[in-house]
């Protein structure tokens, strides 16, 4: 399948509001893909993804991306000492104090500075390549249809990682690339604030490499088991 009709699928099966969108992490011996343009203001991760679930492409190299905590966990920027050492999320108000902030940096996946020199978003139905990450932005039924696909094959359970911050950043495009499995977030303060995701929807991350795979498991449970109970 080409990812027009991966995307297809993702729409109709799971009965999507918004477009699958596809991330991928331009390393620094990669050539960039053609027909994307850069935004001419700079945008976080989080504002890239809920704005190409609505149709939008983007190229963004480290100096378009307005959110340094983002840029660093994504390997195109340093964490700067008042990120790491948590004064800067502390000062929000979402920590007792500054080490419990920095432990949380400290606890986050993160990809090596300067392994990557852009990030490419977009509807997946427009990518001509091979993306990293497809994410999903939806209500929580539509998205839990995402753990029995995921454990259709072999069974068992789901653990999803996700914190107080960086709910597309880490939680739905590292950690997924890194682990190569499905994880899911209930969305952040950065994202929840600074986006229009709804405060009734959630964020999936998938590899895009279990795709086929899931699609596949998603196929059998829509003929079945999610007839019966959406149409109860």
């Amino acid at each position: 399948m080409n990812n027009a009709e991966i995307s297809e699928k993702l729409v109709k099966i799971l009965g999507l509001k918004y477009e699958p969108v596809a991330v991928k992490l331009i390393k620094k011996d990669e050539n960039i893909p053609e027909g994307f343009e850069k935004p001419e203001s700079n945008i976080r991760h989080c504002q890239s993804i809920m704005r190409a679930r609505k149709g939008e492409s983007f190229l963004l190299p480290a100096d378009k991306h307005a959110c340094v905590v983002g840029a660093s966990s994504l390997g195109m920027v340093s964490t700067p000492a008042k990120v790491k050492e948590g004064e800067f999320h502390a000062n929000i108000g979402m920590f007792d104090c500054a080490d419990a902030a920095a432990n949380m940096i400290m606890q986050r996946s993160e990809l090596k500075e300067g392994s990557v020199i852009a990030t490419v978003v977009g509807p997946l139905k427009g990518f001509g390549f091979e993306p990293d990450v497809v994410i999903l932005v939806d209500l929580p039924e539509t998205l839990y249809w995402l753990v029995p696909a995921a454990t259709f094959f072999e069974g068992g359970r789901q653990a999803f990682s996700t914190a107080a911050f960086q709910a597309t950043c880490v939680d739905s495009t590292i950690i997924p690339l890194l682990t190569g499995k499905l994880n899911m977030s209930l969305g952040c303060f950065g994202c929840r604030r600074t986006t229009d995701i709804r405060n009734d929807e959630m964020i999936a991350g998938i590899p895009y490499a279990n795709m086929e795979k899931m699609l596949e498991a998603l196929e059998k449970l829509y003929s079945g088991p999610m007839q019966k109970v959406r149409n109860k």
